[in-house]
């Protein structure tokens, strides 16, 4: 058995409409085109690195928010050798023995099942997949929240030596992180790791100015709020505690860029989640993400504010039939 931390970058669809999506026979949410990876020894230090660029089949064009993040161009891409290819050769550099892949994040593991299926290959030569992120809060004394990885690394006082968005550069940062932790103890206490991370009492939910958002994430650009609105993964995320999805109830305008939604866990119950939009350029906006532990109060102002909308709506609507009915009498 040897542990690998592996990174990819993958493109995307330019719209979760897109006809491309008839043609495939699951719903795929990303396609590889880049693997970065890097073996670690016996005293999990960084050691023999791979990192293979791959040419997309189905989403061609470079989706907007990839291109910027990671800095691929189409003839970047154009360079690129098929995903069997890229696959068979970073087999190849991983050896016979059993291979566990640590990742920071669950979302390689799910990428890369979807493009082995896509092509129908195989994958029973990997043992298994290692969250990081659960070892890191296991022994940062952190709770279930997913962290950044550059969050780890300011934590470890790591320098940036390595582009970020670049497959080798955040696998290789990755297995810095995982020097400053406890590997042996941390794949040990894996199986349990979640639940012993839920277990922890929660921390504070208020301070001086406030609730504190059990989640606080900043996004990339978008050239329309409606384009955010259309990143469900962003826009809709997951619940923070266990990662499961969650059933929202409708975005309700607050004003001021600001948009906030009730949304449901079937696990950890109701949490607010709250949108604000930030004009970055002439044609760009960002968006910050905050989720909180919905209180009573939350979801009081939050029905108060949802009524208020359909009121709002219903007159606007009533005015344009007065309207339109003076017109024609």
């Amino acid at each position: 058995m040897h542990y690998i931390v592996m990174d990819l970058e993958w493109n995307q669809a330019m719209s979760s409409k897109s006809s491309v999506f008839n043609k495939l026979p699951i719903h795929l949410r990303g396609e590889i085109i880049q693997i970065g990876a890097v073996k670690l020894d016996e005293s999990f230090r960084p050691g023999e690195e791979f990192q293979i660029d791959v040419k997309p089949v189905y989403f061609k064009r470079m989706h907007y928010k990839v291109k910027k993040l990671t800095g691929f161009d189409r003839e970047r891409l154009a360079k690129g050798v098929s995903f069997p290819e890229a696959l068979e050769q970073f087999r190849a550099w991983c050896g016979n023995d059993e291979v566990t892949f640590l990742t920071w994040g669950c979302d390689d593991q799910g990428i890369m099942e979807q493009n082995i299926i896509i092509h129908d290959l195989d994958w029973d030569w990997i043992a298994g997949w290692v969250n990081l992120q659960l070892i890191y809060n296991l022994q940062t004394d952190s709770d279930r929240t997913q962290k950044s990885l550059a969050t780890a690394m300011e934590h470890f006082e790591i320098e940036q030596t390595r582009i970020a968005h670049d497959a080798l550069g955040d696998a290789y940062n990755t297995a810095l992180v995982c020097t400053h932790m406890d590997m042996a103890q941390g794949l040990a206490d894996y199986a349990t790791a979640a639940q012993k991370l839920s277990s922890r009492a929660p921390k504070a939910t208020y301070n001086a100015d406030g609730p504190i958002p059990i989640e606080h994430v900043s996004s990339d650009c978008y050239p329309t709020k409606a384009e955010a609105f259309a990143d469900k993964e962003f826009i809709r995320p997951v619940c923070p505690h266990c990662q499961s999805e969650m059933e929202y109830a409708k975005w309700v305008n607050q004003g001021d860029q600001r948009y906030m939604a009730m949304a449901t866990c079937p696990e950890h119950g109701k949490m607010l989640v709250r949108l604000k939009f930030h004009k970055a350029d002439i044609d760009q906006w960002s968006v910050t993400r905050m989720t909180y532990e919905a209180t009573e109060s939350m979801e009081s102002y939050y029905k108060a504010k949802a009524s208020h909308s359909r009121r709002r709506s219903r007159g606007k609507g009533k005015r344009r039939n007065k309207s339109a009915a003076s017109q024609s009498a």
